[in-house]
């Protein structure tokens, strides 16, 4: 009896820690989704109108408090209505969140291929958009496309992107080392502040990091311009330099696998 008491005393003492402990990893988690998700506006609305209840009952204006109180449903409802991209992005975000997880722990590779594929066709002036995938399945937006399960080279993101073709307008997907489909479309941006000269491409790239944890590499046909878009944001015109040390840190990539994989590069006589 005096051991189980003991252990009462014991978690008496430790349980303001892990109640705090627990809260501050819940706020932490929700913290992150907010900025991921530009949930931001569902905020503020909150606040205004808890300002405005509070300013009501502090003055004891009787009438506004009635109003408040009558309209608090139909606000429920117009909330849910007006912000239903924003909550939408919220649950998705929710939902594909790895709550126990503080980095991307999967390993993706040939980040160099891409760039350098990249940087040849912003030369050309041909536009390219490339997804690269992380925990979110995207088997919607592959069926969209054409499966090729290809090994990923330059060669082939130039050939795919630099003409014509069927596929060139649309998106590949990077999965593993492999193209799994090209000619894939992406749902655009349902952001109404971007910017109204990026085209259809950063749109897309964009509309891709709003609903999937995927960073969506993106070429301009117009600028040539090399830009990536992930968490919900467009990072525009950015150097290679850039560019791998984003791709390497969001895709957790390891000096030891960039070594073996431009060993694989070589031997393959990629560009």
């Amino acid at each position: 009896m005096n051991g189980f008491e003991n252990l009462l005393h014991i978690y008496d003492f430790i349980r303001p820690f892990l109640d705090i402990g627990v809260m501050a990893f819940i706020l932490y988690k929700a913290y992150e989704i907010i900025v991921k998700t530009n949930a931001l506006q569902i905020i503020k609305a909150a606040i205004v109108v808890a300002m405005a209840y509070a300013v009501a009952l502090l003055l004891h204006l009787s009438m506004l408090l009635w109003v408040l109180q009558k309209l608090a449903p139909g606000l429920v409802v117009c909330f849910a209505i007006v912000f239903q991209p924003e909550l939408r992005k919220v649950f998705l975000k929710l939902g594909q969140s790895q709550w126990f997880t503080f980095g991307n722990r999967s390993r993706h590779t040939y980040v160099d291929t891409v760039i350098i594929a990249a940087e040849m066709l912003s030369k050309m002036k041909r536009g390219m958009l490339v997804v690269f995938t992380r925990h979110t399945k995207i088997d919607d937006i592959i069926e969209t496309g054409t499966r090729l399960d290809a090994d990923l080279s330059s060669a082939l993101l130039v050939t795919i992107f630099g003409h014509d073709t069927p596929l060139h307008d649309a998106a590949c997907v990077v999965q593993n080392g492999k193209i799994i489909a090209a000619g894939c479309f992406l749902p655009l941006s349902e952001q109404y502040d971007i910017k109204k000269t990026f085209g259809t491409r950063h749109r897309a790239a964009l509309g891709m990091s709003e609903i999937s944890d995927a960073v969506v590499l993106v070429v301009s046909e117009e600028s040539g311009a090399v830009s990536l878009a992930y968490d919900s944001q467009l990072h525009y015109d950015l150097n290679p330099n850039q560019i791998t040390k984003q791709l390497e840190k969001l895709l957790e990539m390891t000096p030891a696998q960039k070594t073996i994989e431009d060993t694989i590069d070589e031997n393959k006589g990629l560009y």
